[in-house]
């Protein structure tokens, strides 16, 4: 993909980040300087490299000079704790870590992982492709199969410890050509990269979806509100992929009027469950902004079901249609395929679904059946294929025998105006098993007992919250900005009911 985007845009500008303005013909032959720096170090074909680097150039730089030798990256995000990068760098088996230099007293040492022969700090002052080269020979690695790993990236760990998701160069492709057909994206876009370049969404629909149409890559190293809006309207943005609180802050910055990006014609969103009341808000301030809404994980190389921008509106209560490679079922316990609109889990087969975890076979036998990976969502299909996601199987409430989606009340709660963050979770009680207790984080003036009205008025009397909980500041949320629901059910499990 890049050495298509080269032979037809050589002069279009690839990466910008900050000051650095890189054109594919220099990004090519940065990848290349660092791909011979890589070689000298003794990384060959199949050798791992370890990247705990930000959203910098540097990242796409060293994961793109992996790939062109065939090792298998391993991307980290700079907010996880030493014992977790000690873990995926120990359990990948990594020769070759690319870190940070700021993150030197976080970094794991020789003890801890021995596997780790070379180190290469990166700074703005560093860069990876201006480092000097010991041996000016380079012996480049033999062809790269379609089938092999181009990454492993490490599941977020909301429960367990995380598990090494191997993604493919087939699979990435096909995922990337799956999205740009899916949501209409041409030759050039220009997208600002505020997710984590370490997640599946800032590597396959950020970075790798925008390269697949030799597009404009706009870095931004940590995602704040109203910094994004001013980078998305100097730079004449075109699509962006975000997670719905990115959004929600977005839309919540004073004096920043979402709709001064004019060029914005493609928003993908997904990774959380997205506000209806959100949605229509996007629709309203930029009616001609194409709302996508994406279904996928790290085992599917993210897309798997992408919502037609023409259906956006009509079907809110929906996450979209599979992808035409895609096959998705909806299955019960015992796992047969149920009727249209029935819930039950969802298993997802396809190019796009790895087919295993790395070095961990407990895991796979539990996870992937006959060709399918099971999701652990609880979904619904409709008869003209429309996907519903209600909620994480762990995350239903049982409340005296009625099932409670949280998502449906963490939905309603979003609608409220002064509410920013919201988590639903079951609260341990003796009598109903368990009982609502809502989280939140409120931007304006409200009460619990006022949102607690709010929701008795727009749901069912056994979903509205027993209790709502105002938090300050933020609610925890683990390296990848996924909220964790865990950490929730903990502060509660030692609280009376």
């Amino acid at each position: 993909m890049l050495d298509s985007a080269v032979g037809r845009a050589a002069d279009r500008i690839a990466l910008v980040d900050g000051a650095v303005r890189m054109s594919y013909q220099s990004l090519s032959a940065a990848v290349q300087q660092t791909a011979t720096v890589f070689a000298t170090k003794g990384i060959r074909q199949g050798s791992r490299i370890g990247l705990l680097l930000a959203n910098r150039a540097d990242f796409v730089v060293a994961l793109l000079a992996g790939a062109r030798l065939g090792a298998i990256c391993v991307p980290m995000n700079i907010r996880q704790k030493r014992p977790e990068t000690a873990h995926m760098l120990a359990d990948s088996g990594a020769s070759l870590l690319v870190y940070e230099a700021d993150l030197y007293g976080d970094i794991p040492d020789s003890a801890e992982v021995p596997a780790v022969q070379h180190r290469i700090s990166i700074s703005d002052d560093a860069r990876i492709w201006n480092l000097a080269i010991d041996d000016e020979e380079f012996l480049p690695s033999g062809p790269v199969d379609e089938d092999d790993p181009v990454c492993i990236l490490y599941t977020s760990g909301t429960t367990g410890r995380p598990k090494g998701a191997v993604l493919t160069h087939f699979g990435v492709v096909t995922s990337c050509i799956g999205a740009v057909d899916a949501m209409g994206l041409a030759d050039g876009e220009v997208a600002v990269l505020t997710v984590p370049l370490s997640h599946v969404t800032g590597i396959v629909l950020n970075l790798m979806t925008v390269l697949h149409v030799a597009g404009t890559i706009v870095l931004q190293r940590t995602f704040k509100a109203k910094q994004f809006i001013d980078i998305a309207r100097i730079e004449a943005m075109t699509y962006s992929s975000l997670v719905p609180a990115m959004l929600v802050l977005c839309l919540r910055e004073p004096g920043h009027a979402m709709s001064d990006l004019r060029s914005w014609r493609v928003c993908a969103f997904g990774g959380a469950p997205m506000p209806a009341s959100v949605v229509a808000e996007l629709a309203m301030s930029n009616p001609g902004l194409s709302l996508c809404n994406i279904y996928g994980a790290t085992e599917t190389t993210s897309p798997s079901v992408i919502m037609p921008a023409a259906e956006a509106t009509n079907r809110r209560g929906h996450v979209g249609v599979p992808l035409p490679y895609c096959d998705l079922f909806i299955l019960d316990e015992h796992g047969h395929e149920i009727k249209p609109g029935e819930r039950g889990e969802i298993w997802i087969a396809g190019p796009h679904v790895v087919s295993r975890y790395w070095n961990n076979e407990s895991a796979d036998a539990a996870e992937f059946s006959g060709g399918f990976w099971r999701s652990g969502d609880i979904g619904a299909m409709d008869d003209d294929g429309f996907v519903q996601l209600h909620d994480r199987s762990k995350d239903v409430i049982n409340r005296g025998g009625y099932k409670i989606y949280s998502v449906e009340v963490e939905n309603a709660l979003m609608a409220h105006p002064g509410v920013i963050e919201v988590a639903v979770v079951g609260r341990p009680c003796p009598v109903l098993g368990e009982r609502v207790h809502a989280f939140v984080v409120l931007g304006a003036d409200a009460d619990a007992d006022a949102l607690r009205q709010w929701c008795a008025e727009r749901l069912s009397d056994y979903k509205v919250p027993d209790r709502v909980e105002v938090m300050a500041g933020s609610l925890p949320r683990n390296a990848n900005g996924k909220v964790l629901k865990r950490d929730l059910r903990i502060m509660l499990s030692g609280r009376s009911t």
